[in-house]
């Protein structure tokens, strides 16, 4: 029997869903008021209804701070009402789904870079480190978007282990909002 998985991608501009081989990304003006309305909208083009939902998908960052929160709070709650699994699935697991042995460098937007790898934890790096850094991997990716079908698979697979991680967003460095307050707290 197959698996109806739906992928919710909140983390850059516009809106981005799969639902089994079907990919749709939306370029939206308010994500948070257009993604109810366009999720019930792909899954009706898809042939589906909510019911016929296994499990949901939903990408946690990182990315936009405000896209990432909307993603997972409209995730969870589909999740919860239709009583199946949501599963977390981040950048660097999509772009490693496709090269395993690359080195992840995704441009942050301020100045630095969002970076991983296979034996590489996510976190930030400046340019200078990144460009000695990615010389001990065979190939760099990130810039270009991630392929989100990946996503089913990545899903497929987590949904098989025994405990089902928790969902939370993919945060490697603080919101703005932290660093402003930081900063009146140190000064």
């Amino acid at each position: 029997m197959q698996q109806n998985i739906l992928i919710i991608n909140t983390s850059g501009g516009g809106l981005e869903f799969v639902l089994n081989d079907k990919h749709k990304h939306i370029v939206v003006e308010k994500q948070s008021i257009a993604l109810p309305m366009a999720t019930e909208e792909f899954i009706t083009e898809c042939g589906k209804k909510w019911s016929d939902l296994s499990a949901i998908g939903v990408v946690v960052g990182p990315g936009s701070f405000t896209g990432i929160r909307l993603g997972i709070a409209y995730a969870k709650g589909l999740s919860m009402g239709l009583n199946i699994p949501l599963i977390s699935v981040n950048a660097f697991e999509l772009y490693l789904a496709e090269t395993p042995d690359a080195f992840v460098a995704i441009e942050s937007g301020r100045g630095d870079f969002f970076v991983g790898a296979a034996n590489l934890p996510p976190c930030t790096m400046d340019i200078d480190t990144l460009e000695y850094k990615q010389m001990q991997w065979p190939r760099t990716v990130g810039h270009r978007p991630f392929n989100l079908k990946n996503a089913v698979k990545i899903v497929i697979d987590k949904l098989s282990v025994d405990k089902i991680e928790p969902v939370v967003p993919m945060y490697l460095r603080p919101s703005y909002a932290e660093e402003n307050a930081q900063k009146k707290q140190n000064a």
